[in-house]
């Protein structure tokens, strides 16, 4: 014999089903926010120097050219693992001066490349910088972008 769904039948399941995917919608959210705050994010690193870094970065829109953990312009290489790839992550002194270096010889002059503005920043603001680089160049990102030597 077949049995008929009843409207009451009908929505019990649509409650049911609707309630289920609530609970799953918000223990993701959970879980992601728990992620997001505790596991990837050095807040520890979070120093004043990070921060006026980060002003930097925002004031002269660098992200209108580079990208950095993917989020930005791809017309200049990607930043977000830009201390790894020059091997002072580990070394405040080092990774101001190579940003110091790098940020100095803009524009290269090399006819056919792309060229960065030239920047009069001050070493405060450049040791800033820098340290807001190493700062997003701890957070995890499951490994992207890819660390690859250049």
């Amino acid at each position: 014999m077949r049995e008929v769904m009843t409207k009451s039948m009908a929505r019990n399941i649509f409650y049911g089903g609707s309630l289920f995917f609530i609970v799953i919608f918000v223990g993701l959210t959970v879980h992601s926010h728990i992620y997001i705050v505790e596991t990837s994010t050095d807040t520890a690193g979070l120093t004043e120097s990070v921060a006026r870094g980060k002003r930097v970065w925002e004031h002269n829109a660098c992200v209108n050219c580079h990208s950095l953990h993917g989020e930005g312009a791809y017309f200049a290489p990607e930043v977000g693992n830009v201390m790894t790839r020059w091997g002072v992550i580990d070394d405040p002194e080092g990774a101001f001066e190579s940003l110091k270096g790098w940020i100095e010889a803009q524009p290269s002059g090399i006819e056919g490349r792309r060229q960065m503005p030239g920047y009069a920043f001050t070493d405060e603001q450049i040791r800033d910088l820098a340290e807001f680089l190493r700062w997003a160049d701890r957070m995890d990102t499951q490994d992207w972008p890819p660390n690859e030597a250049g």
